[in-house]
């Protein structure tokens, strides 16, 4: 078969077989090697240029945020789960505030007083702190702290439910 050149996706139902395994499969186990994407690509009879062109695709359009390693919280650096409240007309005008930071993860809105929350992640408890209170100072409102007493292991890989088998629809040239 010929490579699946379509760059351009926008539901779950128009993602091809390749973007369905790459969402689904490697939540876990994902190759610790100099060259991951070659390794992928090996499995499924693509080029390398083909995975990492189909992960920008899904980056893109919002099924994705980013590929890399999750660590145990505090393990490296510092890292809180943060809450503001925020009046409903000022949500994105402070939501952009706090995405301007590298250090801010993601954030999400949640229907409750405290509706705004957002993990931060820094390299020491100082830089976390002068994050948390800069986005207090440019927003104008309290930055409530919640920061980890206990660890648990929540496993935040979840099977998509994707028909599909290990099989390519996309074979390189």
């Amino acid at each position: 078969m010929q490579a699946n050149t379509e760059t351009t996706t926008t539901s779950q139902s128009e993602l091809t077989t390749l973007q369905k395994h790459l969402l689904n499969d490697f939540q876990h186990n994902f190759p610790l090697t100099s060259r991951p994407y070659k390794q992928i690509a090996e499995m499924f009879g693509v080029r390398e240029s083909d995975i990492i062109n189909n992960l920008n695709i899904l980056k893109e359009q919002g099924f994705i945020s980013r590929v890399g390693a999750v660590f145990r919280a505090n393990s490296i650096g510092a890292s809180t789960l943060a809450a503001m409240t925020i009046p409903e007309a000022e949500i994105d005008s402070v939501a952009e505030i706090i995405n301007s930071y590298d250090e801010v993860n993601h954030n999400y809105l949640r229907e409750h007083k405290y509706n705004m929350w957002f993990v931060v992640t820094a390299s020491d408890d100082a830089t976390l702190n002068n994050v948390l209170d800069d986005i207090e100072h440019r927003s104008g409102y309290g930055v409530m702290y919640l920061p980890m007493l206990q660890d648990f292991h929540i496993d935040l890989g979840f099977d998509l439910g994707f028909d599909t088998e290990l099989v390519s629809e996309q074979k390189a040239d």
